[in-house]
């Protein structure tokens, strides 16, 4: 249903992770009989989450860490890891910069130029420590490194910027936009593009061939593009716009495409919730660049915080909560849901009876705006729990 906004337009509305609750449903289970197991294109992860290609949280290292644990962690394959042979030194003065010089000394850090060869040699880090590597490139640059990424056989490759579309077109004959469509089903690996966060984006990017899709523009703690550019959906409607468009795209192809939502979780409630609304999956950053581990010392920044004309994104601090198995799969030594996010997440599937992530997508939600609050007036005050933020 629409709302009027004025005489000449009017728009729907739409509702973020803190607008929705997940409600409980007749039947319970045990929370060790409820699989979270998640499979992409024959690929099988014992947590449904991927880690955000952001600078701050995500190091070979790391990422040889998530996929120990049963995740998916992406490299930015345009960031410091291949920009430098050893970025430490570059990491530890992003940590101490003042907040009101950051922004621009990142832009120059990153005026650095890619070196082709840490390409390959990043993503082979990852694959001789025996898990799966995931990396990501801007559509910009893709067909560029392409050749690169087959070669040091990169087993999930993300097309990712902030808006992804099947439709981008420039008057510049120099600087013609890639053909996602031709791209996916010529390059031999999976491919997910993103973000987006409308029906007929999700469908048109699912038409490309792509395995899966990134839902969210601008929700993560880092982003400033909700602000800057004005755009953006809040990411329980986004979610569940997307997953629609899947149903559609199923219907049409038989073809199955994962939803993959991006951003804008910090609690494991929220990422019960973003499955709940039909995700696949999750792509975490903040939570994750507040791990001991993480090589951004607990500071975290988006992908376009150092753009060199129009930055998007701010330097924030993630702090540091516990390690990155503490952080995913625990245990928690805190009570406010930033620690231990998948087994919160299994907890709420079998508190409401849902025993596959499939079951849980069907999960009864609703609108309550009261539900943070309700109450909390005792944890707000004191600043502890749920009023801790």
């Amino acid at each position: 249903m629409e709302v009027e906004i004025g005489i000449g337009k009017s728009g729907r509305r739409a509702y973020g992770f803190d607008d929705i609750a997940i409600v409980p449903s007749r039947r319970t289970r045990d929370p060790e009989d409820v699989d979270i197991t998640w499979e992409l294109d024959g690929q099988r992860f014992e947590l449904p989450m991927m880690a955000s290609a952001m600078d701050g949280a995500v190091s070979p290292a790391t990422a040889i860490e998530i996929g120990n644990l049963g995740g998916l962690a992406c490299l930015n394959l345009e960031g410091l890891w291949t920009r430098y042979d050893n970025p430490e030194p570059v990491y530890e003065e992003i940590a101490n910069l003042p907040a009101e010089k950051a922004t621009r000394r990142m832009q120059e850090l990153y005026q650095e130029p890619l070196k082709p060869s840490l390409i390959g040699q990043r993503i082979q880090e990852v694959n001789d420590a025996g898990v799966r590597s995931c990396a990501s490139l801007t559509p910009q640059r893709v067909e560029q490194f392409a050749p690169l990424v087959l070669e040091a056989e990169l087993d999930v490759l993300v097309i990712q910027g902030t808006v992804v579309s099947a439709e981008h077109v420039s008057k510049d004959p120099q600087r013609q936009p890639l053909n996602l469509k031709k791209f996916i089903r010529e390059i031999d690996i999976p491919v997910i593009v993103g973000g987006c966060a409308s029906y007929s984006t999700a469908l048109h990017l699912m038409r490309t061939g792509a395995v899966g899709i990134l839902v969210g523009v601008g929700p993560g703690h880092a982003c400033t593009s909700r602000g800057v550019l004005g755009i953006g959906v809040p990411q329980a409607t986004a979610i569940a716009d997307a997953a629609g468009a899947r149903i559609r795209h199923l219907d049409e192809t038989g073809v199955y495409v994962h939803v993959i939502a991006d951003g804008g979780m910090r609690t494991g409630g929220d990422v019960a919730k973003a499955i709940a609304c039909g995700a696949d999956a999750v792509m975490i950053g903040s939570p994750l660049a507040g791990a001991y581990e993480a090589p951004g010392r607990g500071y975290h920044w988006g992908m376009a915080a150092f753009h060199p004309t129009l930055p998007r994104g701010a330097r924030v601090y993630a702090g540091k909560k516990g390690s990155l198995r503490e952080i995913l799969v625990g245990p928690a030594h805190e009570n406010d849901g930033t620690l231990n996010l998948f087994g919160a997440l299994r907890t709420s599937m079998a508190t409401t009876g849902h025993e596959t992530l499939k079951e849980f997508q069907k999960a009864e939600v609703m609108v309550a705006p009261s539900l943070q609050t309700e109450g909390k007036s005792l944890q707000r005050a004191q600043g502890v729990g749920m009023g801790g933020t």
